[in-house]
């Protein structure tokens, strides 16, 4: 592991189909990337409501542990003609100490939120790493807000001291840079009457694009993804999956070192061209040992 950690973040879109193909293309992808820990979203059970669940099949492959947690179950025809089951959040590493979910604000029928807390083991010592998915609609922005509050309390609750190890924070967040509730985790808006500060791994070592000047970097829901198209109504090239870090200690822990769109690879041709999942992920080593 050494100094840095690496983690990638990856919504990995429930059991849509061909869900075999698209788990071992990402199976393929992660042994590549070698990351140290990773984050998902969309998690099920392979049958929809029990047993063995998308994560544990990737994580056996990996040769690591996977803590799953449900963020939300559900009755026949709540999703319109899907059957009953269930969803939620998983983290992927070699060494899980502890682990906490918290249910975040704004819950509906069929739609709640948590976070998943990790205590994981790092050769700088054990730290926490968290993921979650927040609501997903265009106009969910208020209530994204009340979420990420949420978060930022329970974060904060694990320790965030000039002396305390860096944590992580990853997951879809369903918002872009500029909205108002990922401002407030970048310490640059006010919400509910607080600040905080989280540093983007991406935007740490990338600039967001300026109108009129080339193509938007960092993408992670994608119209070059095929798998997107049915949910274009949301809107497509977007850059709304992350990694989070605490603030930079003096000592050098908490810096980004890489950070990049991963998981981007295709298979296939044309109408049958596929990818791990209708997100990309991202990517990020952050430094989890003193300077030498």
């Amino acid at each position: 592991m050494g100094p840095n950690l690496r983690v990638i973040t990856l919504n990995l879109w429930g059991t849509e189909p061909p869900l075999q193909h698209r788990l071992d293309l990402a199976i393929r992808q992660l042994r590549a990337l070698a990351p140290d820990v990773v984050c998902l979203q969309e998690v099920r059970p392979l049958d929809g409501k029990q047993g063995t669940t998308t994560a544990e099949v990737i994580a056996e492959a990996l040769g690591l542990s996977a803590h799953y947690a449900v963020a939300v179950a559900w009755e026949a025809g709540v999703h319109g003609n899907l059957p009953a089951g269930q969803e939620g959040l998983a983290i992927i590493a070699r060494s899980i100490r502890d682990a906490r979910v918290l249910p975040l604000p704004e819950p509906r029928p069929g739609d709640a939120r948590v976070l998943l807390s990790a205590q994981i083991d790092t050769d700088g010592g054990p730290i926490w790493i968290h993921t979650t998915h927040l609501h997903y609609r265009l106009d969910d922005g208020l209530a994204r807000e009340h979420q990420v509050l949420a978060i930022d309390e329970a974060i904060r609750g694990f320790g965030r001291t000039n002396d305390s190890a860096p944590q992580i924070l990853c997951g879809d967040f369903n918002a872009t840079p500029d909205s108002d509730e990922m401002r407030f985790l970048r310490g640059l808006t006010t919400l509910g009457g607080r600040r905080t500060h989280f540093q983007d791994a991406w935007l740490r070592l990338h600039r967001e694009p300026i109108p009129g000047e080339g193509p938007a970097e960092g993408i992670t829901w994608s119209s070059e993804n095929r798998f997107t198209r049915p949910l274009r109504s949301l809107d497509i090239d977007r850059r709304i999956d992350y990694v989070y870090a605490t603030s930079r200690k003096k000592d050098g822990r908490g810096t980004v070192h890489v950070s990049k769109v991963v998981m981007t690879d295709r298979e296939g041709d044309g109408e049958h061209q596929i990818c791990a999942s209708d997100h990309y992920g991202v990517l990020a080593d952050v430094q989890v040992m003193p300077n030498a």
